[in-house]
């Protein structure tokens, strides 16, 4: 081996069970890597989780991994994670709709389980990385830091969802598909090739921990019934709700506002009180944030410069980019404006800033101001 070689290291790849996290095992095995797999069993009850191979979660995917495992011919367990999945991701999904805001479970789960949980055991074992199947890239810069980057197919990126990680978990993360061109039809093919049953597996979708979709349901089971008023921008009573943490900000449907607007438009949740149990909504102008404050920042590897500069921004998974400025105050708090207003933009949601195709890092949304209408 000369000292050029890539150097051979112990990989623990996480595998749900989906045809992406499998192929990932793949190449980090072809790669020449001492690679191990492990599926999470995060529930208590996993028949409580989605079934049908839409979850990520269930017993039928701890199978479906453990054949890609055997394929793959890597040593393969299970590790129980539920307790702290529960806590961490679960119960913090809770709590967070309770408070009135809306939380990205997903990304919980990457900050909490993935890359701390599951990273601390598998380096208390003497692994060297873990590995995933996101779509995102780690770039290691001639001076040994780390800086995650978008994907090299921006149709399949998911570096947002990774915006919680910190340099000594980029140090640790390997992501064997976030610098492959293909679409994700070419990713099966390569599956098929692979001799991967799970070439044809449908994609997982929705919450994993709530079984029927219905996150408003699996919340009233939880929380109970609290019936309140939906009021206007003016506060007139227009309605009632069985439970303020049923909505979202920027949400449409399901009202069930019988009175109609003055203008005949339709009106949208601006704001969520869990003090007054009240939910305010107007026209969809209202929902314009020019500025918000976002709280608990996590950096990508080194943070931003001081005082305010120019970024572009994401505020959703699968959200489009958006021209921001940020800046960071006594290390705890980003205050960001945007160039254009941004809509929807909800309490509890993370703001992902990016720097080209770098991720600067993440910041829970606190606050926002609006040009016009209620406040949040």
């Amino acid at each position: 081996m000369t000292d050029d070689a890539p150097r051979r290291l112990r990989v623990l790849a996480a595998m749900s069970g989906g045809v992406d996290s499998a192929v990932a095992a793949a190449r980090a095995a072809e790669a020449g890597h001492d690679v191990t797999g492990v599926h999470l069993a995060l529930s208590e009850n996993p028949k409580s989780f989605r079934t049908g191979a839409r979850g990520c979660c269930t017993i039928e995917d701890s199978h479906d991994a453990r054949r890609a495992a055997d394929v793959i011919g890597i040593p393969f367990y299970v590790w129980d994670l539920a307790e702290r999945f529960r806590e961490d991701v679960v119960d913090d999904f809770i709590a967070e709709y309770e408070a009135g805001r809306t939380p990205n479970p997903c990304l919980r789960c990457n900050e909490k389980i993935k890359f701390a949980a599951l990273l601390d055991k598998a380096l208390a074992l003497g692994f060297d990385a873990v590995c995933t199947g996101h779509y995102a890239t780690v770039v290691t810069n001639p001076d040994g830091s780390r800086e995650l980057h978008r994907a090299s197919d921006m149709a399949k990126d998911q570096s947002y969802v990774l915006g919680v990680l910190d340099d000594r978990q980029l140090a640790h993360a390997m992501f064997p598909l976030g610098d492959t061109r293909t679409t994700k039809p070419e990713i099966r093919e390569e599956a098929a090739r692979r001799g991967l049953f799970v070439a044809k597996k449908p994609d997982s979708h929705d919450i994993c921990f709530i079984a029927d979709g219905d996150t408003q349901g699996f919340l009233a089971k939880r929380l109970g019934a609290a019936e309140g008023d939906i009021v206007d921008e003016s506060g007139t009573v227009v309605g009632t709700h069985e439970g303020a943490y049923g909505f979202t900000i920027g949400q449409r449907k399901g009202l069930r506002i019988g009175r109609p607007a003055p203008d005949g438009k339709p009106r949208y949740v601006l704001d969520i009180s869990p003090v007054t149990n009240t939910v305010t909504v107007g026209p969809a102008a209202s929902l314009d944030v020019t500025a918000l404050t976002a709280i608990r920042p996590r950096w990508c590897g080194r943070p931003p410069t001081s005082g305010p500069a120019a970024y572009t921004a994401q505020l959703r998974a699968h959200g489009d980019e958006t021209e921001v400025t940020a800046e960071l105050v006594d290390g705890t708090e980003l205050r960001v404006s945007f160039t254009t207003p941004a809509r929807g933009v909800a309490p509890g949601q993370a703001i992902v800033l990016y720097d080209g195709t770098r991720v600067v890092g993440s910041a829970t949304i606190a606050t926002t101001e609006r040009r016009v209408g209620a406040g949040a």
